[in-house]
């Protein structure tokens, strides 16, 4: 029976709630053939290439208080930093000369820097770079706002739904926050032209199958570009921090599944993955997953951006960071390219 689901979404990119709830929850003993169609349907699309995302983590400072995050508002044990501009600058410099082609800018949604700031750093690091993508991560911004970074260079923007449930969304967020508007903010970026990523944790507080049915069903009706989905993993100041860690089995059937209902799509084997598991990056990439996003910011600020607790690759310099990822991806038959990796709508 699943090998016949497996098989209808392979060929169809699309199953029914009941079927994608059945492979979400297949046992480790069945999950070998919906691995082995994601990894063809991978390779059709982008072979055994590996595309490198530079991830700085510019701040921590952020005006929201998620409930499952580690620098929510709320959190006054952690200590805050910003990067100035020429620390992002030469985050990229340092970047570049390993062989990254896309700088992805990510922070809590930090009020000391302006519209402007930020348009100054993207269009400084277009203008040192002009071969290499600009990506932002920094939250929900009005559409004047998201043209204006567009405008100025960035032309790929992160921002993860977390759930397309709304009661479930309110069990994660404040009521200052709310999905509509989230799921607003990633029309207005496809409507600017931005290349758009969403996405969810796996195994959050309060998620349910019908939950993660309707993440994939709105990623259906969105068509990103990128989908980013990893394990929660709970973080010691926040009111989850008691809760279950996400599921490594059902974050890589999801990785498969995701790959199998969007083809063309970028999809990152996460640092969450590798925290919850040694091995955790390799075993997403074999579940087809395709990215992989070493962390590039100043070694001494890293341990300050801890969205959950125990993250790997603190404490290693980025040439060190990217020769061990180099060699994990290459043993499970893959390999890191330099390469702007733009998304493949087809074949």
């Amino acid at each position: 029976m699943f090998k016949d689901i497996i098989q209808k979404l392979y060929e169809t990119q699309n199953i029914t709630d009941d079927e994608i709830k059945l492979l979400i929850d297949l046992p480790e003993s069945e999950a070998a053939p919906l691995r082995e169609a994601a990894l063809k349907r991978r390779r059709e699309y982008y072979g055994n290439d590996v595309f490198i995302r530079g991830l700085i983590e510019f701040s921590n400072y952020c005006k929201n208080n998620c409930y499952y995050c580690g620098i929510r508002a709320g959190n006054t044990q952690v200590e805050r930093y910003h990067l100035t501009k020429d620390q992002i600058l030469q985050c990229c410099d340092t970047g570049y000369t390993l062989g990254f082609r896309t700088f992805v800018l990510q922070g809590g949604e930090d009020l000391s820097y302006s519209d402007d700031d930020i348009c100054d750093i993207v269009s400084s690091i277009k203008k040192a770079y002009p071969d290499c993508a600009v990506t932002l991560s920094i939250g929900e911004k009005s559409k004047e706002t998201y043209q204006a970074y567009f405008d100025a260079g960035a032309t790929r923007y992160l921002l993860r739904h977390e759930t397309a449930t709304p009661d479930h969304y309110a069990h994660l967020h404040p009521e200052s926050m709310s999905l509509e508007n989230r799921k607003q903010c990633l029309w207005n970026l496809k409507s600017i032209g931005f290349q758009v990523g969403a996405g969810f944790m796996v195994g959050s507080p309060g998620q349910t199958l019908d939950c993660l049915v309707a993440d994939l069903r709105f990623l259906q009706e969105l068509s990103p570009d990128m989908i980013g989905i990893g394990p929660f993993i709970p973080h010691a100041q926040t009111p989850f921090a008691h809760e279950p860690q996400g599921s490594l089995l059902r974050t890589l059937n999801l990785l498969s599944i995701l790959r199998l209902m969007f083809p063309y799509v970028l999809l990152p084997s996460t640092t969450a993955l590798g925290t919850i598991d040694p091995i955790g990056r390799e075993l997403g990439l074999e579940a087809g997953a395709n990215v992989v996003m070493p962390n590039l910011s100043p070694v001494d600020v890293r341990k300050f951006y801890a969205l959950y607790d125990n993250k790997i690759c603190m404490g290693d310099e980025a040439a060190q960071c990217i020769r061990c990822l180099g060699m994990r991806v290459k043993c499970v038959g893959f390999r890191i390219v330099e390469d702007i990796g733009n998304v493949r709508r087809s074949v």
